[in-house]
């Protein structure tokens, strides 16, 4: 298991799925396909290279924003905490690549956003929570 910190740009793969635990936990997670180019000076036009995926989740206050302002298909950067677990169900052997988000926001290379403060209780609500 790795504990490295990664920031990743990347397309918005699925509705961002946002849940409240029984203990009042609210998560959000959704997955984020990244994609590097590069110039290719052959042919003098950006070429797509292999896609990354990665399953982003989140936790309290970040999670709720991120139900209220992510949507599939929008491009996002997204910063945390690198997992890399080996599974196995019996079936299948793989492995999963996570990100637990610290901060995540629109990329504003592709378009514009507006940002919209919490308002001071679910702040203070988010300040008191343990990480």
């Amino acid at each position: 298991m790795s504990n490295d910190t990664i920031t990743i740009t990347g397309l918005v793969a699925t509705t961002p799925r946002l849940i409240t635990t029984g203990e009042g936990l609210t998560i959000s997670s959704f997955r984020l396909a990244s994609t590097q180019r590069r110039f290719d000076k052959d042919t003098e036009k950006w070429v797509d290279g292999e896609t990354n995926w990665f399953t982003v989740t989140s936790f309290r206050q970040l999670a709720t924003n991120v139900g209220r302002s992510v949507n599939k298909g929008e491009r996002v950067v997204v910063t945390g905490v690198l997992r890399i677990r080996e599974w196995d169900n019996g079936e299948k052997v793989g492995t999963s690549v996570e990100v637990e988000a610290d901060a995540i926001g629109h990329d504003l290379m592709w378009g514009a956003s507006i940002f919209s403060r919490n308002h001071p209780q679910e702040q203070a609500d988010a300040e008191v929570q343990p990480a």
